[in-house]
């Protein structure tokens, strides 16, 4: 190799991003090789990187960061979302500004370049991440290729009409992908500062919780709060869920379009609310249950990805700061009689919750288990649990 072409080949780029429109963003390449056809979307959230990586809702997504140094605290065992980190359900590409910051945090145990490879996400940086973010807010999420060569070799046109060819997430069910293969019980509680996860002592109720792409802190809360909580996968009948005898019913957050994941999960929890028993859903939960209950979703222009949105809880008057994931919304001018909207973002006015007048029913679009993201919202966990408290007799524990 001469001293010109290794100079060359040190300067080209390791790493594209190639959009639908032809746009293609140079960078130098992180963490897994190879490429991948997925949306691309930007999350302005200044902390937590790796569970935004590993919650399942980016299943199918490109994550770019906004904040531009990631990676100084490096990564760990007890940050991640998914629930079956084996099968590495999350965002399958990301986009950086500054190149990775090395670890400098105790409870760091690895490098994120190597935890992206690992995990087999497809990464870059050097990117002006601000123009791509006024691009995305612009134009809209973008269908892309995400790709990464040590050597730089890239076939720019073939990745362009894979980019433009992808189908994009409209209609397409991930749910059935990054959902639990069999039930399981959950019993891992918060996470306390220099003690970790603890588990579950005792239990005054049962609920059963419906995975979609469930987050494993929603879970948490849930146990933290005295629930027995058994995880069953996105497409067990209502008949296998109500033999389970729950005092409570969750249904989760989770990736991809909810009128596709719906046309087996919505007879679900129709048959589900007929019973009485209550009812919470998140996410793609709230997507789901909006549905059920004769609502439209629609695709967003850019969605919500953050750990700074307010939204207003109109049953309480008061704003919260919570964090967001998501690209469809139910739509709210299309809830019919008996259902009641109950939040609402202050960005856009988009739906972020509703409840079944008179009924233990409710959901929201956001994410009040944070990870990452403030803890403004936690408060509708307890709101849940004294529902199904309600329901047995018993006494409510204090909304905090």
């Amino acid at each position: 190799m001469t001293a010109a072409t290794a100079a060359w080949t040190e300067t080209r780029p390791t790493a594209l991003l190639v959009l639908a429109d032809g746009t293609v963003i140079e960078g130098h390449g992180l963490g897994a090789t190879g490429s991948v056809e997925a949306e691309v979307c930007f999350n302005t959230a200044l902390t937590g990187y790796e569970e935004i990586l590993t919650d399942p809702s980016y299943a199918g997504q490109i994550v770019t960061f906004t904040f531009p140094h990631i990676g100084n605290i490096g990564t760990n065992d007890e940050d991640i979302e998914d629930l079956q980190p084996a099968r590495r359900i999350g965002a399958v590409g990301a986009v950086f500004k500054a190149d990775i910051t090395n670890p400098s945090n105790y409870r760091a145990r690895n490098h994120l370049d190597a935890w992206l490879k690992r995990r087999g996400v497809v990464a870059m940086a050097g990117v002006d991440t601000r123009a791509l973010t006024t691009l995305i807010r612009k134009k809209g999420l973008a269908n892309a290729v995400i790709a990464h060569d040590a050597d730089g070799r890239f076939d720019t046109g073939a990745l362009k009409a894979r980019a433009k060819a992808w189908h994009g997430l409209e209609g397409l069910d991930l749910a059935k992908e990054a959902t639990s293969g069999q039930s399981s019980n959950w019993t891992e509680t918060p996470w306390v500062w220099n003690q970790g996860y603890g588990r579950r002592e005792s239990e005054t109720m049962h609920v059963v919780a419906v995975d979609f792409g469930v987050k494993r802190n929603i879970l948490r809360l849930l146990t933290g709060l005295g629930a027995r909580v058994t995880v069953v996968p996105a497409s067990t009948p209502a008949d296998d869920i109500l033999a389970l005898k729950p005092d409570g019913i969750f249904l989760s957050n989770g990736p991809g379009d909810p009128a596709a994941t719906g046309e087996y999960a919505v007879p679900t929890i129709r048959t589900l609310l007929e019973t009485g028993i209550p009812l919470f859903g998140i996410c793609l939960g709230h997507q789901m249950l909006g549905l059920a209950l004769g609502a439209r979703t629609v695709k967003m222009h850019q969605g919500h990805h953050g750990a700074n949105h307010p939204v207003k809880d109109h049953t309480t008057g008061k704003v919260e700061i919570v964090s967001m994931n998501h690209g469809f919304a139910v739509d709210g001018a299309t809830l019919p009689e008996g259902v009641k909207e109950t939040h609402t973002s202050l960005f856009d006015g988009s739906n972020c919750g509703l409840t079944l007048v008179g009924k233990p029913v409710f959901s929201v679009q956001h994410h009040p288990e944070a990870s990452p993201g403030p803890q403004d919202s936690h408060y509708l966990f307890r709101r849940f649990v004294n529902l199904i408290l309600e329901r047995k007799g018993e006494p409510a524990l204090p909304e905090r």
